[in-house]
């Protein structure tokens, strides 16, 4: 076993410099001053360049040929393959392209956090067409080391072995029911009367109520915190997760449904196995799979009536809304199942959620394969908004094709993990229900304990052992059934 011991003990040493990394990556969106940014972006292109130089040490492809001939058990078979899959996604990029997508992707983003609030679409465009061409380049060198076409190599770094094909017919299948979903539940909920909470706000307040929801479903303040950033976001590493969220002083659900939903990231992030911790077996699974762990929180869970009749005590305290009705747990429930169509992703409902997706993947495909340019990202995205949701946002970039932070660092292949993440939650929590009698009895009563203990036995303490289809199976009984996803929608709003 030298060699494979070998191989644990260099990622190992990876993986602390990506702790350095994430944790430089979360000060820069949540901390650092605006004048650091041109110096922190060089440290961190020059530690990109250390961990490319790392990761593609000469001799770990001998050390790989001679580790699959040792003597290794199921599991180290299991956590080499994964070591190789790591491996091969670094060995295919130059060091130059490496350092120039770091930089870009500094820039780009830098800018964006004001060329968004002034609607800057020319200034941002200049930007972002250096970021897609090194996208472009880096998807072209994927392609043709794994034989796929290139907006596929770039969702395997996402969602290893899903494709656009599979993509397709799932998206496809979901748009022939979801915009009469979407209409009917409006025209349904038009007769209701929902007027949310009055503020303003204190953020203290706000904080304080987020603090106190993560702790209710679980979150290890030892080894994690809260802060603000721009986008929310969790990042850090397994033992120092970050997770953010953005305050609205007159309207306290926004931050606090953003911090469940991070908080779900987190709870995996923490429960990742750890005599694993620092391999590529010990990681999560896919961001599909992260997803639906942050959706099982928000959605499932946090939008639930039962899980309400929690929040609203806790909301009512804080904000001194004790014996208002607009603080009842049927209310906060209405207000958070209000289905709207709306232009920002971040703010949607879940029912209209997933045309949001479809949107950014259907345009983000046809830049990766270069069948469209940067100059007709807004025309195109208008056109979509239009046809799935009914929306004009000619003109309006801030609200339209510039909301996202994905796009500034080249994070192209990411967004199909939100709707995967969106469809395996709701079988998850269909899975947990067939196994958990009383469930949500026990969500009611704030017992959540039984309901963590099936998510870490069946998601978190898997790691990567298990390919996605593998691992969905192994909790659920059945690889991914978006019609769990479709019923689920039509149970909480149109039953």
């Amino acid at each position: 076993m030298q060699h494979y011991k070998r191989l644990v003990d260099h990622f190992r040493k990876t993986h602390k410099l990506e702790h350095i990394r994430a944790i430089l990556g979360w000060d820069q969106a949540a901390m650092m001053p605006s004048g650091g940014n041109l110096a922190r972006a060089d440290a961190m292109a020059e530690l990109a360049l250390i961990l490319h130089e790392q990761s593609t040490r000469p001799e770990l492809d001998d050390f790989f040929a001679a580790a699959a001939e040792e003597e290794l058990s199921t599991a180290e078979h299991q956590s080499l393959k994964e070591m190789h899959r790591v491996w091969q996604q670094s060995m295919v990029l130059p060091a130059r392209l490496v350092e120039a997508k770091s930089l870009a992707g500094a820039k780009c983003e830098h800018a964006w956090r004001s060329q968004r609030p002034a609607n800057d679409w020319t200034g941002f465009k200049k930007n972002l067409k250096e970021v897609v061409e090194l996208a472009r380049e880096e998807a072209a060198i994927r392609a043709a080391a794994t034989g796929c076409n290139r907006y596929d190599a770039m969702i395997d770094l996402y969602e290893p072995g899903m494709t656009t094909r599979e993509l397709d017919r799932v998206f496809e299948e979901v748009k022939t029911w979801l915009p009469d979903m979407i209409g009917t539940v409006i025209e349904r909920q038009r007769s209701q009367t929902v007027q949310r909470p009055q503020g303003p706000f204190p953020i203290t307040r706000q904080k304080q109520l987020g603090l106190d929801v993560m702790a209710l479903l679980g979150f290890d303040f030892s080894r994690g915190r809260l802060d603000v950033s721009a986008h929310p976001f969790c990042g850090g590493v397994p033992t120092d997760v970050r997770i953010t969220t953005r305050y609205d002083l007159g309207d306290f659900m926004s931050a606090l449904m953003g911090v469940i939903h991070e908080t779900g990231h987190a709870r995996y992030e923490q429960n990742l196995p750890e005599a694993l911790a620092g391999l590529p077996v010990g990681q999560a699974r896919s961001m599909g799979v992260h997803e639906s762990q942050s959706l099982f929180f928000e959605m499932q869970l946090a939008r639930s009536l039962e899980f309400m009749q929690q929040l609203a005590p806790l909301a009512a305290r804080v904000f001194g809304g004790e014996g208002d009705p607009l603080f009842s747990a049927e209310h906060l429930c209405a207000c958070v199942t209000r289905v709207e169509r709306g232009f920002i992703r971040v703010d949607a409902d879940e029912v209209t959620y997933p045309a949001h997706v479809i949107l950014r993947y259907e345009i983000e495909r046809a830049l990766i394969n270069g069948d469209i340019e940067v100059e007709q990202i807004p025309e195109l995205w208008n056109q979509k908004m239009q046809d799935y949701l009914g929306l004009d946002t000619g003109g309006n970039y801030k609200d339209g094709c510039m909301q996202d932070i994905h796009w500034t660092d080249g994070s192209f292949g990411y967004f199909p993990s939100y709707t995967l993440g969106a469809m395996y939650a709701a079988q998850q929590f269909a899975a947990a229900e067939s196994v958990l009698p009383g469930l949500k009895q026990q969500i009611a009563e704030g017992e959540l304990g039984d309901l963590f203990a099936w998510l870490n036995q069946s998601i978190w303490q898997q790691g990567s052992i298990y390919s996605t289809p593998e691992l969905i199976t192994r909790a659920t009984g059945e690889p991914l059934n978006a019609e769990h996803f479709r019923k689920h929608l039509q149970g909480r709003y149109l039953a």
